[in-house]
Formats: C-alpha cells, sequence, structure tokens
C-alpha cells in the first residue's frame, strides 16, 4: 500500500478556533410505538474540518443518527441544520453531505474512473474526466482507472468510495463503520490514510464505529451513545480521562469501578486512600483504570493473581482480593506468577463518577 504525505498534526496541535458546520438539536426516532426510542434528544455540534465519531456499542442508536443526519430516515422529531440551514425534511441528495456506505456501494460494472465521475454528471465530460483523475491521484489509485471493483483489495475500493464522495466537494462526510470490512493491519493503515484525505478535502466528518481504539486515535471529539442517548461529547483526551459516568468508564478502555467516601479531593476506598481528579463529597462510584494501578509481590498480602495474560508490549492481570475482582496493566517486565500474593498501589489521580 503506497504512504500517503499528506502531513496530518496531532490534534493537540491543530486546534483552530471553532466554526459550527453541522447542528443536531433533539432527534428522536421511534421504530415501534412500544419499544423504547431508537435514537432518543440526540445533539451534538461538529465544526468545519473537525472528524466527530459516534462510538458505542452495537444497537445503541449511533447508524440511525447518521442515517437522519444524511436523510436516509426522518426524525420523529428534532433538527439538522447545515451551516445555519435547516435541513431536516431534505432528500439526501438535496443536502449536500457525502457518506461513505459500509459496504462502499461501488458499481461492480463501471471502472474505477467511472465509479469516481458518477456524481459529477452535472459537469461536462472532459471536466468530469479531469476531476474524477484529480480525485484518484489524490487517493493514490493513478493508473487503476480501468479496474472493476472487484480487482481491487478491500482497502483500495475503499479509497476509491471516498474519491467519488470527495469528487463532488461536500462540506461533510458521513462514515458509516468504513473499516469493518478490512483485517485488522490494513484498518490500521487505512484509517490514518481517510482521515489524511478528508483533510486533505478540506472535509469534516462523522465516523459511525463501535472501536474505541478507531475512535481515539483518529476523531477531533468523540459523541459517546448508550441506549439511544449522547452520553457524553468531548476529546478523546477528555472522554478517557474525564468519563461522565460508569458506561463511558467501562466501554472507553477498562475500567476497575469501587466504591468509597469522598470529601473534597481525596476518598477512603477499599484500595485505601485515593486522590481525586475533581471534587465529590459522600458516597460515589470511583473509575481506576487498569494501567494506573501497580502491583508488588507481598507475601503477607491479601490480594492474589488469579489470570495472567502476556501481550508482548504489556502484561493483563487480574487480581482478586476478599471477592473483589480488580484487572490491572503493567510493562513488559519480570512477570508476576500466577497464585502470588500482591500489593497494590494506586499511582494516580483517580475520577469520581456522576
Amino acid at each position: 500500500m503506497r504512504d500517503f504525505v499528506l502531513p496530518v498534526d496531532p490534534p493537540s496541535i491543530r486546534r483552530k478556533p471553532f466554526v459550527e458546520l453541522l447542528r443536531v438539536e433533539g432527534l428522536t426516532r421511534h421504530f415501534e410505538q412500544t419499544a423504547a426510542p431508537a435514537v432518543q434528544d440526540v445533539g451534538f455540534s461538529v465544526g468545519e474540518g473537525e472528524l466527530v465519531a459516534l462510538l458505542g456499542p452495537s444497537g445503541c442508536g449511533k447508524t440511525t443518527t447518521l442515517r437522519m443526519i444524511g436523510g436516509f430516515e426522518q426524525p420523529d422529531s428534532g433538527r439538522v441544520v447545515l451551516r445555519g440551514r435547516d435541513i431536516t425534511d431534505l432528500p439526501p441528495e438535496e443536502r449536500g453531505i457525502g457518506i461513505v456506505f459500509q459496504d462502499y456501494a461501488l458499481f461492480p460494472h463501471l471502472s474505477v474512473l467511472d465509479n469516481v465521475r458518477f456524481g459529477l454528471r452535472h459537469l461536462g465530460r472532459q471536466a468530469a474526466l479531469a476531476r474524477a483523475r484529480e480525485m484518484l491521484e489524490l487517493v493514490a489509485l493513478s493508473g487503476f482507472e480501468k479496474r472493476k471493483p472487484h480487482e481491487l483489495s478491500g482497502g483500495q475500493q475503499q479509497r476509491v468510495a471516498l474519491a467519488r464522495t470527495l469528487a463532488v466537494a461536500p462540506p461533510l462526510v458521513l462514515l458509516d463503520e468504513p473499516f469493518s470490512n478490512l483485517d485488522a493491519a490494513m484498518r490500521v493503515d487505512t484509517r490514518q490514510e481517510v482521515r489524511k484525505l478528508l483533510q486533505a478535502a478540506g472535509a469534516a466528518g462523522i465516523l459511525v464505529t463501535h472501536d474505541q481504539e478507531e475512535a481515539l486515535a483518529l476523531s477531533d471529539r468523540i459523541a459517546v451513545m448508550d441506549a439511544g442517548r449522547v452520553v457524553q461529547v468531548g476529546t478523546p483526551d477528555e472522554i478517557y480521562r474525564n468519563p461522565a459516568n460508569a458506561f463511558v468508564a467501562s466501554f472507553i478502555g477498562r475500567s476497575n469501578i469501587v466504591t468509597g467516601v469522598a470529601s473534597g479531593l481525596n476518598a477512603d476506598t477499599p484500595l485505601g486512600p485515593l486522590p481525586l481528579s475533581r471534587f465529590a463529597d459522600g458516597s460515589v462510584s470511583i473509575a481506576v483504570r487498569p494501567e494506573q494501578i501497580m502491583l508488588a509481590p507481598d507475601p503477607n498480602a491479601s490480594a492474589v493473581v488469579v489470570e495472567r495474560e502476556f501481550r508482548g508490549h504489556d502484561q493483563l492481570y487480574w487480581v482478586e482480593d476478599g471477592g473483589r475482582r480488580m484487572l490491572v496493566i503493567s510493562g513488559p517486565g519480570q512477570p508476576v506468577q500466577v497464585g502470588t500474593r500482591v500489593r497494590l498501589r494506586v499511582c494516580d489521580c483517580v475520577v469520581p463518577l456522576g
């Protein structure tokens, strides 16, 4: 796979003033009157050039939300506003929004070039051909113009689908689980390429995914969904370091949820006194990330290692203490064997959950 040379700065470096492109207000969608809404009162915004991930487990309503934004589902209530214009009732072809489907939706009987210029029929023939070739060069597929989709790899097919979408210069591109058909190694390479292409085209994007690693690696902001609702919106760093509730703490990465009694910036817990990342008082649930826990062999300790998983760059330990089971992630150093008694120490501020 050819490498792209388009620069991509880390999100912390490429921060620009937020200019709203899309605003979603109170989107709600019922499929059955007696059932709970598939999507309920969903709202968030997308800035110019920003990539926002809709992240959540299967069935949480993220694809239905994407389809309402694209015009393929009509909401029961709520609005979709693009650049200040209410587009809620417009059909998909009048919204000016691009979409890359999960199966890419390429025309099997058309060549790569004809697939890309399919949406450019409003241009003259020569202008459409020139634009299609320009987009194929952007996605590093020059020389593949005459091939049919079945003659391409999965990653190449995806780039053709993206080139076809970007050819009409939409301000916003919707990506519905676009990497799910690729193997693990190709997924990592291809998702970075897609991010670069969106940036090069100056397009914003909404990425639907259930893959937390994908969302954390690619997006400027994440909207976490659960049971049809958006439960937290923030940057990847904010979502990971300050989860709003136990669901977010457990779904984004892994967390040990412990109870305690808080007083200001400290809490008494079964793991001992712990520093808190924000003020809390009274009984609280606390998210402790596995990498925040250090373990050390101690024959007098009550905690015992019951399982170990070696992953090369780190090791996972499951530790039991008085009926409580904890997950610990440590570096690749000297392993602690199953059955060893260990002392646990939390080495960072932990998050009280709302």
